[in-house]
């Protein structure tokens, strides 16, 4: 398995970046004033002006394509997944999306886009994937996310198959061996594991800290309030964690 397409997201005026809806006129007229046009004139300089830096970095070894528009940042990065097999984005600032005109909501992303999602750590410039952490819990979450990082996990040196749980069953135990036999099937060899929970809370990125993870993979998990999707503890602190790649799928 590999990654034939991948979507690369720049945010903070890359791949998109919004101008302020019009002022509304008396009688509902819609108007567009001067200093919003200089706004728009700016973000378009930009985009080009990252379009340039793009394409030099990425040079004529890599078939690229460039995507940039004035538009909502989530909207078009969940839109233009349609052509890539994984979505590359920067972490959130503190976990959380910030301004919806000039940053994606990574959450969105994650839950709408129906592709994996690596989440790169902040303030690291080399990427190594040798030791990889497999946050397990038997849903079609995580199936899914095991499946989707497959070109990672065939790369890596070594992988634990990681639950937390304080009263582990036979039935834990058994979807954590299935797990590792798939894996096996294609290449990899792995561990299971089963870490109690802590008082404060442990939580599988505490286990990645531990281990000096290259990459933690993990379902993302939410539950569904007035058509809204709030996350769970568990995908939160890993989303928070920008220490931390992480492959996420939902």
């Amino acid at each position: 398995m590999s990654y034939k397409s991948i979507v690369l997201n720049l945010d903070i005026d890359g791949v998109a970046a919004p101008v302020p809806p019009p002022v509304v006129m008396e009688g509902g007229v819609a108007f567009e004033g001067e200093s919003m046009m200089r706004q728009r004139k700016n973000i378009e300089r930009r985009l080009e002006s990252l379009r340039a830096e793009f394409e030099g970095l990425a040079g004529a070894a890599v078939d690229t394509e460039w995507r940039g528009a004035v538009a909502n940042p989530t909207r078009l990065l969940i839109g233009a997944s349609r052509v890539g097999d994984l979505i590359v984005t920067a972490s959130p600032d503190g976990g959380f999306p910030g301004d919806a005109h000039r940053s994606t909501d990574v959450g969105n992303v994650i839950l709408q886009a129906g592709r994996p999602v690596l989440v790169a750590s902040a303030n690291q410039d080399n990427y190594r994937i040798d030791k990889i952490l497999v946050g397990w819990k038997d849903t079609r979450e995580a199936r899914r996310a095991v499946i989707d990082a497959m070109p990672f996990l065939q790369l890596a040196q070594e992988v634990r198959v990681v639950t937390i749980d304080n009263d582990a069953t036979d039935e834990t135990w058994n979807s954590l061996d299935d797990v590792v036999a798939s894996l096996s099937f294609h290449g990899v060899k792995a561990k299971a594991e089963v870490f109690p929970e802590k008082s404060d809370g442990r939580t599988i990125a505490d286990v990645a800290e531990a281990m000096h993870a290259d990459l933690v993979i993990s379902g993302a998990y939410g539950h569904s309030r007035f058509r809204e999707w709030i996350f769970g503890g568990a995908t939160r602190s890993l989303l928070q964690n920008d220490r931390l790649n992480r492959i996420m799928s939902n």
